[in-house]
């Protein structure tokens, strides 16, 4: 990752108390950068734009990662080159997408009937992913099928993530290994998801037993869902590949809700975290500002 922005100085005292319970007085000399990277979900923000201009206002918010949801599911050749181009201008890397039957969640792998589909989705989604320098894929479990106990949804989903990890074995995209990312939905977001809390996907994630199959610990749907949200990252620290960030309720910036995300960062570095936090967050405000609002507070919670 491109660790320039972790050297700049602070915004200054209106970045520091842009949210509630972090003091500008607290940091007034740049913080240790943390063990991990940050990162933007794009589908949050800049949405009536231009795909490159969304990536020059990331770029303008001192974020060097972008997270994808398939935006280049109808690209041409050209437009993939542009893109590409843009990235490289800007100095960002796109680091994960979802790009695999996210919207609507009626498959995934949870249904043993959608198995070979699945497979065929990811042999196929290797190629914009090694096109765009994108290594790691955020898969979904899929709505809850009728018919189907609990307990053979749970072993569907096992036993795809074990044929997944079969074929991205030793895989590797821009000299990182290629990461299947299995994500948690609240029910309250999505009501017929079938996997909705970190403690069943972990558990899948243990059971799959491929460093190359990781848990997405989603924040906000484990606090709307669950809480007990540090307790987690202590004991499943070695199998979370991906942190998502928002606040509860509202999903908006940290700081605007009831998670302490200032003991969440603490904990992400004491823990020695080593992959990324992306902002996923609906900006209350200018999302520029609230981009840097959220990443200046991180670093001076997560300073060492």
């Amino acid at each position: 990752m491109n660790r320039r922005v972790f050297g700049q100085t602070m915004a200054g005292a209106a970045l520091g108390a842009a949210l509630p319970g972090f003091s500008a007085e607290a940091a007034p000399t740049p913080p240790a950068a943390p063990s991990f990277g940050l990162s933007v979900m794009l589908w949050t923000v800049f949405n009536k734009l231009p795909f490159e201009e969304r990536l020059a206002k990331v770029a303008e918010a001192g974020y060097t990662q972008v997270e994808l949801v398939g935006e280049y599911s109808k690209w041409t050749g050209a437009e993939f080159a542009s893109a590409n181009a843009a990235r490289k201008r800007l100095g960002i890397q796109f680091d994960a997408t979802a790009g695999m039957e996210h919207a609507g969640h009626t498959q995934g792998v949870a249904d043993p009937a959608q198995r070979d589909p699945f497979l065929a989705e990811l042999k196929q989604a290797l190629i914009p992913m090694e096109t765009l320098s994108c290594p790691a894929m955020i898969v979904l479990a899929g709505n809850t099928v009728q018919g189907l106990s609990r307990e053979e949804q749970h072993q569907s989903c096992v036993d795809s993530l074990k044929l997944g990890a079969e074929l991205i074995d030793g895989k590797q995209i821009d000299g990182q290994p290629v990461r299947l990312l299995l994500e948690c939905i609240h029910v309250e977001e999505s009501p017929k998801y079938f996997l909705t809390s970190a403690a069943e996907g972990i558990a899948i994630v243990r059971a799959v037993n491929h460093p190359q199959v990781q848990f997405l610990y989603d924040i906000y749907h484990e606090q709307m869902g669950f809480g007990n949200l540090i307790e987690k990252l202590e004991k499943h620290i070695d199998v979370i590949g991906l942190v998502h960030i928002a606040d509860v309720p509202g999903r908006h910036e940290p700081g605007t809700g009831e998670i302490n995300y200032g003991s969440i960062y603490k904990k992400l570095v004491e823990l020695k975290y080593r992959h990324n936090v992306a902002m996923e967050f609906y900006p209350t405000g200018d999302p520029v500002a609230t981009l840097r609002a959220a990443k200046a507070a991180l670093l001076s919670a997560g300073a060492v």
